[in-house]
């Protein structure tokens, strides 16, 4: 491969890329202005891991987090975005996103695409401690969020705190239980102002 057609390829991936920047997401940014897109959804959750990885359970490459979280998105380009609490069917969702996946990283040049879908595909699995911790962090900014803008998604989705804690507090203590601490009273004192 040529240095002209590599660059082409990955100018093309790029290209493809910017395209997250229009797949709106059902959590909004923290003043409740409007929705977030998956874009902005992975800027952000890459900024909380660099921010907070001192309370990963256990030691983990951030530079490789960070990657994970950078492109974990990617496929919502072809498969949209599937809120947490939404009804949905988890095989379908998983069936196009490995769809999505091959072409995406597909567009690469073949050994750049070949890590960047093992990247994926290890923060998917969340085997590894950079992966477990990377989907811990990509729970809780939708937290956060919810919590600042007075709940706008958890309202919309009729959400129950029993809910977030299966949903997300699972995710969120099996890769830093600190910040599920922090987080379930926040949450906990939200819903009691509800009741």
């Amino acid at each position: 491969m040529t240095n002209q057609s590599r660059i082409s390829a990955q100018i093309a991936f790029l290209t493809e890329a910017d395209k997250l920047k229009s797949v709106l997401r059902a959590t909004t940014l923290c003043d409740a202005s409007r929705r977030e897109n998956s874009g902005e959804h992975s800027w952000h959750i890459a900024l909380y891991a660099m921010t907070l990885a001192e309370y990963a359970i256990k030691p983990v490459d951030i530079n490789r987090v960070i990657k994970m979280l950078l492109i974990h998105d990617l496929v919502e380009i072809d498969a949209g975005d599937t809120p947490i609490h939404g009804d949905y069917d988890p095989a379908e969702i998983a069936a196009i996103e490995e769809r999505a996946a091959d072409r995406i990283f597909g567009l690469l040049p073949a050994e750049q695409g070949k890590e960047f879908r093992a990247l994926w595909d290890e923060f998917e699995a969340a085997e590894s401690d950079d992966a477990v911790f990377a989907k811990s962090v990509d729970r809780v900014q939708p937290v956060i969020s919810n919590l600042e803008s007075g709940g706008v998604s958890w309202v919309d989705y009729n959400v129950t705190v029993e809910e977030i804690e299966s949903r997300v507090g699972v995710k969120v203590k099996r890769g830093a239980p600190a910040i599920w601490e922090f987080l379930k009273a926040q949450i906990d004192g939200w819903f009691e102002k509800r009741a």
